[in-house]
């Protein structure tokens, strides 16, 4: 391993120059004029991945392709699925950027390009780490696989069907995700739980065209009225969650959880600071880490009805709607919640206009045991790469393969984020330091390391 150690501090420059390299290209995969930036990120992780010796195989269909490959496989090893996506987030609004986002900018040692730390940064990272084996002659410890995709930012399914028909193929010990990111600039953390998603959009139908107030007002059912009755009724004054059976399979975060929670020392004070929001709010009795990360919530995302252009214009709209999403935490399950949800706003829906749920997304949420041995073995890689105590710290967003690769692999999946929260990930002005750009190249290495003394026969 010190041979492996060695390379890796002397390849820095070149790693750098590697990665910005892959951040020029410009793989927004929302937007269809970048499908050929697509299909050049897919091409340029192959070629680098032959290079180092794998066996690669680029997998069209009708969505962006995947990259999948692998090592030989050595059937007395353990094996280490790696999980990334090589698409990014549109760059708009681009003036606001400082720099352009796909000209790399390496600044007081910070990257800033669109991708840098979502994700390309932090995927790149694992393929430098296999190639420090590779170049200094060091068998690898462990088995390693890809599964990279090019659809994660516009929810493509490509990568869920793969898996759910090819489990036997992708077969591992663990899958290994770096998607996620350290707790604060001083303290690595794995996510060992993600919200899962139900995402809704409630529309609500009146009159078959606007109406004059002055003539119909008090006649007909207004939409807009309506519709905020209906958002009304989704919350009780503490914050709680009114829809019928949302908190019947909520699993509590256990003691040690919690402690380890306060620990963090993060709360309305401090998310005050960060929100820039006049105060704290949400259900009563937990912290404010606990509601971020480990409580369900609903939230109105969109809300529209009539007129809002500058000056007056008197009318009854003919039409009102909301998008809100639910963030689930284990064990609900995004189709119960979907029906629950559905079932509620149908009964408080007010007579006079039609109302329809339309269920637009939905992801499972995701535990992983804290004591598992291979999350033990994450704990230390990071604490190896990074030099500093690691965390368990939990995630309030989601990253819904995470739950397909639990299911259908039936294996941990381990979380090593080496990105940081205010990375300015789907915003302008994008970044990845590069301490941890290349520490995270070194916990990767130290992760095979430490994953290889668990089942070595």
């Amino acid at each position: 391993m010190k041979n492996v150690f060695e390379f890796l501090h002397l390849s820095r420059p070149r790693h750098l120059e590697d990665l910005l390299a892959f951040l020029r290209i410009p793989s927004i995969s929302a937007q269809a004029a970048y499908r050929p930036d697509i299909e050049r990120a897919a091409d340029f992780l192959c070629d680098e991945l032959k290079d180092l010796g794998l066996t690669v195989e680029k997998i069209t269909g009708e969505g962006n392709p995947l990259v999948y490959a692998q090592t030989e496989i050595d059937p007395s090893r353990p094996t280490i699925l790696i999980y990334g996506h090589y698409d990014v987030q549109p760059v708009d609004p681009e003036e606001l950027w400082n720099s352009p986002p796909f000209e790399p900018l390496v600044k007081d040692g910070i990257i800033y390009a669109r991708g840098a730390s979502d994700d390309k940064g932090q995927l790149y990272a694992h393929v430098k780490a296999v190639e420090a084996f590779v170049r200094t002659g060091t068998p690898l410890p462990v088995n390693v696989k890809f599964l990279i995709e090019g659809e994660e930012e516009k929810g493509g399914d490509s990568v869920y069907e793969y898996t759910e028909k090819n489990p036997a193929k992708l077969a591992c010990d663990a899958v290994l995700v770096s998607d996620t990111s350290l707790y604060n600039e001083d303290t690595p953390a794995i996510t060992f739980s993600l919200r899962g998603m139900c995402y809704t959009e409630i529309l609500v139908d009146g009159p078959g065209q606007d109406l004059h107030s002055g003539s119909f007002g008090g006649t007909v059912r207004n939409p807009g009225n309506a519709i905020a009755a209906i958002v009304a009724s989704l919350h009780d004054g503490n914050g709680r969650v009114t829809v019928p059976g949302f908190y019947d399979d909520v699993v509590e975060l256990d003691a040690e959880g919690r402690a380890e929670f306060d620990r963090l020392g993060y709360g309305e004070a401090e998310l005050v600071r960060d929100t820039g929001s006049p105060a704290s709010f949400g259900e009563a009795n937990y912290s404010t880490l606990e509601r971020m990360w480990v409580r369900p919530t609903c939230d109105v995302n969109g809300l529209w009805s009539g007129y809002i252009g500058e000056g007056g214009k008197t009318i009854i709209p003919s039409k009102a709607g909301a998008k809100v999403s639910m963030r689930l935490v284990p064990n609900q399950d995004p189709d119960k919640i979907a029906r629950a949800f559905t079932d509620h706003v149908n009964a408080v829906a007010p007579s006079g206009v039609k109302v329809e749920v339309k269920v637009l997304h939905n992801a499972k949420p995701v535990l992983v045991p804290r004591d598992s041995a291979m999350m033990q073995a994450g704990l230390r890689a990071l604490e190896t790469g990074f030099g500093k105590k690691a965390l368990f710290v939990g995630e309030g967003g989601s990253i819904p393969i995470t739950g397909t690769f639990q299911a259908c692999l039936k294996v941990p999946v381990i979380m090593l984020g080496y990105g940081l929260p205010n990375d300015n990930i789907h915003s302008p002005n994008e970044k990845f330091h590069l301490d941890n750009y290349y520490n995270g190249i070194r916990t990767s290495v130290a992760f095979f390391d430490e994953a290889s003394r668990l089942t070595r026969k």
